[in-house]
Parts: structure tokens; sequence; C-alpha cells
């Protein structure tokens, strides 16, 4: 009798990490060519996710909880500083300065000294100065929000574990282009790298830690 993925990996992973004392809310690439239809990275998860992103951001800004954005752009001809990911998934080569499509979606875009780290590759850690601009602040928790829930916010979620974070993934606020790898993603980080929680979870964290 096959057993549910579940109850397979009851009692093995799925260890809590829990919040911890001094968290950051990190907003992966809330970029347009995701939320617009037609556009060939069009996902409906994120347009759900971005909708429901706003309330987190004024929780966190009301707190002074830090708030840190990534996006995605490339400047070098053909792209080329995406090296082999943008030859793989070649479809990333829209996001490059002055293409709409690589702007900030709306109701989500940074505030005011906010920091904005631009990356070219799937983890927010990866070939940034992210983890130890986050180290000398003291934080120990990373609130994960954006897109895709299968590409940048598993990468970033594996990386944030392994530069000491506790990561917590809202999953109300991260969306992929369809259920079966958001959900899957969702578990594997779940069971071995973070906590995903619920919005009004985040929500009373940041609402109640002070």
């Amino acid at each position: 009798m096959s057993q549910s993925a579940q109850d397979n990996y009851q009692g093995v992973w799925g260890n809590r990490i829990g919040f911890g004392k001094s968290p950051a809310v990190l907003v992966i690439d809330f970029m347009k060519a995701y939320t617009t239809e037609g556009a060939p990275l069009y996902a409906p998860g994120v347009v759900a996710a971005v909708a429901r992103t706003p309330a987190l951001l004024a929780m966190a800004r009301r707190t002074q909880t830090p708030v840190v954005h990534t996006n995605i752009l490339y400047h070098a001809p053909g792209c080329a500083d995406g090296g082999m990911w943008v030859k793989k998934s070649p479809v990333m080569a829209a996001m490059v300065p002055g293409n709409p499509l690589a702007e900030f979606c709306e109701g989500v875009e940074p505030a005011a000294g906010e920091p904005v780290f631009t990356k070219q590759y799937a983890s927010a850690f990866f070939g940034t100065s992210l983890a130890p601009m986050l180290h000398a602040q003291g934080i120990d928790t990373l609130i994960l929000a954006g897109c895709s829930t299968s590409g940048c916010i598993r990468a970033s979620a594996v990386d944030g574990v392994q530069h000491g974070f506790r990561v917590i993934v809202v999953r109300d606020c991260v969306g992929d282009r369809h259920d079966g790898p958001h959900e899957a993603n969702l578990f594997d980080i779940d069971s071995k790298y973070g906590d995903v929680v619920r919005l009004d979870e985040a929500l009373d964290y940041l609402g109640n830690r002070h």
C-alpha cells in the first residue's frame, strides 16, 4: 500500500524552527512579467500573491520591520550576465532595463529607503551582498514573499537557511504558474528548509513581537 508524501515524511522531515527575534521581510521579484496577461512568464498564482502581499508590507512598515526587495535585470548584450540560466530559460531575457515587464508590480513597489538587490540568477543571495547586510543588522528571521515558488522562492529559501537564517515562507504571498510545482515546492521548503505559514500567522508575529 503506497504512502502519502505526508505520511512518508512524518517523523523524518518537517521539524519546525519558528520565528526568531529579529525579522526582515524579503519580497522577491514581484515584476510585471509575471502578472501581465499574454506575457510568457504570466502566472495566475503570482497575480493572487501580489494582491495579498500589501497587508504584509503594511504590517512590516508599521512595526518598523526591515523590508528588502529583489528584482532581475540583465545589462550585458545578449543577457550574457545571465550566463547559463538564460540559456536554459531564455524567457528570462525579458528582464532588461526599459522593458515594462521588468518593472515592479503596482501595490508592492519598494518604498523610499527600502533596499533593492538586483540579481541575475534565481537565489536572492547568489552574487549579491544580501546576507552580509542582514547579518550586520542582526537579522535572524527572513519572511519571504514573491515569485516564483518553484524558482526564486525555493532557491532563496535554500540559500537562506544555508546562510543561517530562519526562513519563513508566507504561503498566501508566494505564487507560481501552476498549482503542482507551487504546492510541491512549498511541501519541500516546509519539510527541509524553513517553515511555511499562513499570512495571518506572519501578521500576528510581526504585530505582537514588541
